[in-house]
């Protein structure tokens, strides 16, 4: 057994991809993954899971066709299932995203920004 925490810091040390989600831990069928974002996202969703963003450094905003939520260190927001939303980020913004296993970063969109699963760092 690996009784050592997991250091956010050293993990995001590990990759610089941007829209690259990389899954640090698991619990039960939830991964928890990292991923710099920059830039704007595609819109999409995912309706059969809610999504938990977690800002460990930086800014951003996620977008929605009737408004947005603004985030900055510390502050965690939560998309439920089935709404249409579009992360963005004017600087590199340092994220922890929790979500169940198997969710795919573009949702049902699809597209050039659709990262590989389950890639472990």
């Amino acid at each position: 057994m690996d009784y050592a925490p997991i250091r956010i810091s050293d993990k995001f040390a590990e990759f610089d991809e941007q829209w690259s989600p990389r899954v640090i831990a698991a619990l039960n069928d939830y991964q928890f993954k990292l991923a710099r974002l920059e830039g704007e996202f595609v819109w999409h969703q995912h309706p059969d899971t809610d999504e938990a963003f977690l800002v460990i450094a930086g800014q951003m905003t996620i977008e929605f066709r009737d408004g947005h939520v603004r985030l900055e260190t510390g502050d965690l927001y939560v998309v439920e299932k089935g709404i249409e939303h579009r992360p963005v980020a004017e600087a590199e913004c340092q994220v922890l995203l929790i979500e169940p296993r198997g969710v795919v970063n573009t949702g049902t969109t699809g597209g050039d920004l659709t990262a590989k699963n389950d890639v472990w760092i």
